[in-house]
């Protein structure tokens, strides 16, 4: 299995009881992290001092966060896109860290796909997993991993394209990280039982600007028996994820349900029957 996200702390918060599932069943489970996420907010006061408009060494502490991500997941085997630092973070879409020169967003995608479709015909995934078209909500470098990954599926295949890179390599099936509506509905209704304001600013689930329609979402992941290395794996990402916030604060049922039961849509591959979910992406392997 290879996943492809953008930042550090991406892969735990999306994918991390999948991973950690997969890893504890055997499967090798490879990780390629787009940036060091250095324009990435700083929830610890002690450590505001790493923050992009002052010392500008965030990237590196995320490097150690992410270590220690994968060693709460089980998973040994984690590489960032080119190596350490060779795309930065871009910050949120609008913003002036867009315009540099070396941030992900502005990557020239003929070389980062070259580096990506490296990593595919080395480790020679089943699955692929990464973002939907959007990037899940918009974020540039969520957008262009994206890209990356579903350019770099197609090339890994194709001999006359990176010729350099490997032997070509079909990977089975690819999927999109969803999130399905009603899911959203749930913790939604959950908070504002809890007296919470809404979210975002917002009056209803559907103003979001993410949420998958339940109709397209092909597959779910039980890790629930993993959500104690989901949540370690968090805590490990401490710059970025605060463990004791509301949404944390949600019944047993739907604090597992919310971060234990993981969501896909495969988008290459043969899908479940109509109206049916898979349980396994490697079902039919």
């Amino acid at each position: 299995m290879l996943l492809v996200h953008a930042h550090p702390d991406d892969e735990t918060i999306g994918t991390g009881a999948t991973m950690a599932k997969y890893a504890a069943e055997g499967a090798h489970v490879t990780l390629v992290t787009c940036t060091l996420g250095e324009e990435g907010e700083i929830l610890v006061p002690d450590l505001v001092h790493l923050a992009a408009d002052k010392n500008d060494a965030l990237g590196e502490h995320r490097i150690g966060e992410l270590d220690d991500a994968m060693k709460a997941l089980g998973v040994s085997d984690h590489r960032f896109l080119g190596g350490p630092g060779r795309w930065r973070d871009s910050g949120m879409m609008g913003e002036p860290a867009n315009d540099r020169a070396d941030c992900f967003w502005q990557a020239d995608l003929d070389v980062a796909v070259g580096e990506l479709v490296k990593v595919m015909r080395e480790v020679r995934p089943q699955v692929v997993i990464t973002y939907n078209e959007i990037g899940g909500y918009g974020h540039p470098d969520h957008i262009q991993a994206h890209r990356v990954a579903i350019s770099a599926y197609e090339a890994a295949a194709d001999p006359a394209r990176y010729p350099d890179a490997g032997e070509p390599w079909v990977p089975a099936k690819l999927y999109y990280m969803a999130l399905p509506l009603s899911f959203l509905k749930q913790g939604w209704e959950a908070l504002k039982a809890m007296g919470e304001e809404a979210p975002f600013g917002v009056t209803s689930p559907e103003e979001l600007p993410f949420g998958d329609p339940d109709e397209i979402v092909t597959t779910r992941i039980d890790a629930r028996d993993f959500l104690d290395r989901k949540t370690d794996a968090m805590r490990a990402h401490r710059t970025q994820i605060q463990v004791d916030g509301p949404f944390f604060a949600l019944s047993n049922d739907i604090g597992q349900r919310a971060f234990g039961l993981e969501h896909y849509r495969m988008v290459r591959g043969t899908p479940p029957p109509a109206g049916a979910i898979e349980e396994d992406v490697f079902a039919g392997m």
